[in-house]
């Protein structure tokens, strides 16, 4: 038990005290060179700079400081980069809209923050709902304020690790959308264990590629600039073009990027071109589950370090990670805690589980979102207090994710405790035939689903092949038949060329076929 509950938390580290803006300020000084791509327009983090105070100072104006939400409508330009950076550098609160979503979700989203300002363009400005006004951010003109540094006499108040700086929506189960509410202390928990974990350098060059209505956006967006490594920016929609990737990893020197296993896979099926990226030295995956399949086909054709990652949006992007080193079992671990995070994995009782035995995970620290935008109810059944420490005040949140300790104190990820079904009164947890499936031979990635007929509910398995092989269906069937017990092997087997995926390049498991 004492190393169950507390003996394999994450290391505690003394980083109390800072906002993200205390981790940026004064980071460009006297960095030079080619800071930013993006677009084709290369700036230096200095002329960077005096942009983002210039607009920082303009944000002032209209009423923007701590707590302002501020609604950031633009695709993958200098000027969303300009608008994110300015909001923080104000104190207010950046909230990324996802210019691609239907105008009633945009709608939605604005309604709940309620923005003292919304920053978008023409181009872009079509997602929001008639009605909703915006600044111009191609238009207008801020050159009439100073681009020297913004201080605290500047702001409209004091900022603080405990203000937001981002409220980030995710998908909800009833329908609607939910804001994460996440402060500064959390992400520059997240960034400054970033740096220390896997330091970059002033030589570095990081790819921008996720949404900004994706958290791992933060990272890619803020870590760069701590240090002054380059931060090359893709193409609006080049994030899902692995073609296009590849030609912006070999022009630009990229050493760092990310992907979502998906894309991973999409990535890798073309060995030859891969080959080619030979400034690559540390890949981040997160957002699944990451197969050891696939990471065994990563390595054969890559060189660089792959680094599995972990985390919920309401505990600031990441809390868990692991590195990749040989591949053993069917699903590479999530590993151990970032600094100053704790996990828990409880039984349905809220009682700490035995190393082995699976149970759902609850996560704490400081990296603990403070809750969903004005759902009160949503938060408190969510994140609730710690049923362990004993620590008054102390709270948790309940991720839904079902894992277990390995040995040494390495979780790993086993599915969701919503993607547990029943076929014939049995229960049946989908992350382990998926896992299952995924270990036949020829079988690149699996996905299995619960769908309903005349004799009752059945299980679906859907699966990709790898590059150049056919997956034949009766023997990936027969294999699975060997591994799992009859009620848990899937009546159908479809073989798919690939996964649909959403923009943000997940798995969208409501488009598979019927």
């Amino acid at each position: 038990r004492g190393l169950v509950v507390g003996g394999w938390d994450g290391v505690g580290v003394a980083v109390g005290g800072l906002t993200l803006v205390d981790v940026l300020d004064g980071r460009f000084a006297g960095v030079g060179g080619g800071g930013l791509v993006c677009g084709g327009v290369v700036l230096s983090w200095g002329e960077f700079d005096v942009r983002v105070n210039r607009f920082a100072r303009l944000l002032i104006s209209l009423g923007v400081g701590p707590e302002s939400r501020v609604c950031v409508a633009l695709s993958r330009s200098v000027e969303l980069l300009v608008a994110v950076f300015a909001v923080v550098r104000a104190g207010g609160v950046f909230v990324p809209v996802d210019v691609g979503a239907p105008v009633e979700r945009v709608g939605f989203v604005v309604g709940v923050v309620d923005p003292v300002v919304v920053l978008s363009r023409a181009g872009d400005g079509g997602c929001l709902p008639v009605g909703v006004g915006f600044v111009d951010v191609g238009c207008v003109d801020v050159s009439g304020f100073s681009g020297g540094p913004v201080g605290v006499g500047d702001r409209l108040g004091v900022l603080l690790p405990e203000h937001a700086v981002y409220v980030m929506f995710t998908s909800g189960s009833t329908g609607r959308p939910k804001g994460v509410v996440v402060s500064h202390a959390g992400v520059v928990n997240r960034l400054l264990w970033m740096q220390g974990e896997f330091p970059l350098g002033v030589g570095d060059v990081v790819l921008q590629k996720t949404p900004v209505s994706f958290d791992v956006s933060v990272w890619e967006l803020f870590w760069p600039l701590m240090v002054g490594a380059r931060l090359v920016v893709a193409d609006p929609g080049g994030h899902r073009d692995p073609v296009y990737l590849v030609g912006v990893i070999e022009r630009w020197g990229v050493s760092v990027v990310h992907f979502v296993p998906s894309m991973l896979e999409v990535f890798v099926g073309e060995p030859s071109v891969v080959v080619g990226c030979s400034s690559l030295r540390r890949v981040f995956v997160s957002g699944e589950g990451l197969s050891s399949v696939l990471a065994g086909r990563f390595a054969g054709v890559c060189g660089a370090e792959l680094v599995n990652l972990y985390g919920p949006t309401e505990a600031s992007v990441d809390v868990t990670f692991h590195v990749v080193e040989g591949v053993v079992g069917v699903g590479v671990p999530i590993g151990r805690p970032v600094w100053n995070t704790r996990v828990l994995v409880l039984d349905s009782r809220l009682r700490p589980v035995p190393v082995g035995v699976v149970g759902e995970l609850y996560v704490g620290g400081v990296q603990v979102a403070r809750g969903y935008e004005g759902r009160a109810d949503l938060t408190v059944g969510r994140f609730v207090a710690d049923p362990v420490s004993g620590v008054v005040g102390a709270r948790v949140y309940r991720t839904g994710d079902v894992v277990r300790w390995g040995c040494g104190g390495v979780l790993e990820f086993v599915g969701r405790s919503d993607f547990q079904v029943k076929v014939r009164g049995q229960r049946v947890e989908l992350g382990e035939v998926e896992a299952v499936l995924a270990a036949q031979v020829g079988v690149a990635g699996a996905v299995v689903v619960l769908r309903s007929g005349v004799g009752g509910d059945f299980l679906v398995g859907f699966v990709v092949g790898c590059v150049g092989v056919v997956v034949d269906e009766v023997a990936v069937l027969e294999g699975v038949r060997r591994s799992l017990p009859g009620f848990m092997v899937p009546s159908v087997v479809v073989v798919l060329g690939e996964f649909p995926v959403t923009v943000h390049g997940k798995l969208d498991r409501k488009a598979l076929p019927d």
